[in-house]
């Protein structure tokens, strides 16, 4: 019984050596990053990394000069309740009542489920157009709440239109 004792002691001290050496070791390496870590912060304050400013449209220039400008009727349309798999269709006319000939550079959906299209040639000064906006709701059950931006040559150059839809899910019907 004495033998079994002092077995399991030496073993006991033998582990509690093994765990105590891992211990420092580890401490050591903690050590070692944490004054790594503390010299690259001190040398991020010494010479701060000068950093662009974002693009921000609010922080540009208006141009000089006559410029487009275009006008909505309406910039938001409720397509009301819909069936999951409707594709429905909205025109959104404007007017340009600005001092020069407006172009649509492009209309850019937020998904791939609404398909845009609108007035390739220039609108003179009171002349009128579109962007029209194509919605399939397959796959897109319940509210809907999408939009378009529409960059133009207009000032402001981007407008925004939205539209929603709830659409009612397909119900499944029984494999006969």
């Amino acid at each position: 019984m004495m033998m079994v004792r002092k077995s399991l002691w030496v073993i006991g001290l033998i582990a509690v050596s093994i765990t105590a050496c891992r211990d420092k070791e580890a401490e050591k390496k903690i050590a070692a990053l944490e004054a790594r870590l503390a010299e690259v912060e001190n040398s991020k304050r010494a010479a701060p990394t000068p950093v662009a400013p974002a693009a921000n449209p609010a922080d540009q220039v208006k141009p000089e000069g006559p410029l487009p400008a275009i006008q909505f009727a309406s910039q938001e349309h409720d397509f009301g309740t819909i069936k999951e798999g409707d594709k429905v269709t909205h025109v959104y006319k404007f007017k340009n009542t600005g001092d020069a000939p407006l172009i649509i550079e492009k209309a850019q959906p937020t998904c791939g489920c609404t398909v845009p299209d609108w007035s390739k040639e220039p609108i003179p000064p009171g002349g009128e157009g579109y962007v029209k906006a194509e919605f399939d709701s397959n796959g897109k059950p319940n509210m809907q709440h999408k939009s378009i931006t529409v960059t133009s040559n207009a000032w402001p150059k981007q407008t925004i239109l939205t539209f929603k839809a709830m659409v009612t899910p397909r119900t499944n019907t029984p494999v006969q």
